[in-house]
């Protein structure tokens, strides 16, 4: 009697009849395979990480910049005129 194991790829591996030290090889040699599939894609993920980590660099250099254009329109005299006239505006109401 013939018993097959198949792989994910379709290909069947013929035990024959020998009995349960070629189906104990298959099924370490099925194991290990989805084992090194499964460490080459987290491999294959991982410098993403690093993407991350870059883009929250890049994001926190933008805000830095903008907070610096802010203050710099703040500290202008018509920046600082105008907010006080909009504050007076306000309490008078």
């Amino acid at each position: 009697m013939h018993n097959m194991i198949s792989l994910d790829d379709g290909v069947g591996i013929d035990t024959m009849d020998t009995g349960w030290p070629l189906q104990d090889l298959c099924r370490r040699m099925t194991r290990a395979a989805v084992m090194l599939d499964a460490r080459m894609r987290t491999l294959k993920a991982q410098p993403e990480e690093g993407a991350a980590t870059a883009e929250y660099a890049v994001v926190l250099v933008a805000a830095t910049g903008f907070a610096a254009v802010l203050v710099a329109l703040l500290k202008s005299d018509a920046i600082k005129t105008l907010l006080t006239n909009i504050v007076k505006k306000a309490l008078s109401v």
